[in-house]
């Protein structure tokens, strides 16, 4: 499981991972839906308030993967297909 820094708390967390999942502490987070504004996750991260999204689709995965800023992606119960994307194929192609 790839993981990803957690705010500036030093914590890592996993970078994609089911809604609700405990691993992903979403109280001490900016949580935001897909699509997002980009200037309120920077600011976030600047602040050292770690960043969620929430992603629905495979490209809204790659798409908030993508941003350094995010620290973990949320996807729904029923969607946890997305959790075995090939992320380097979806960023890069075959």
């Amino acid at each position: 499981m790839r993981e990803r820094w957690w705010g500036a708390s030093g914590r890592q967390v996993p970078e994609l991972a089911v809604e609700g999942d405990p691993a992903v502490p979403v109280e001490e987070a900016l949580v935001v839906g897909s699509p997002h504004d980009p200037d309120e996750i920077h600011s976030a991260f600047e602040a050292g308030t770690p960043v969620v999204v929430r992603a629905s689709t495979a490209e809204d995965v790659r798409a908030a993967l993508a941003r350094p800023e995010v620290a973990s992606v949320l996807v729904p119960a029923d969607r946890d297909d997305l959790l075995d994307l090939d992320l380097t194929e979806l960023t890069y192609g075959a």
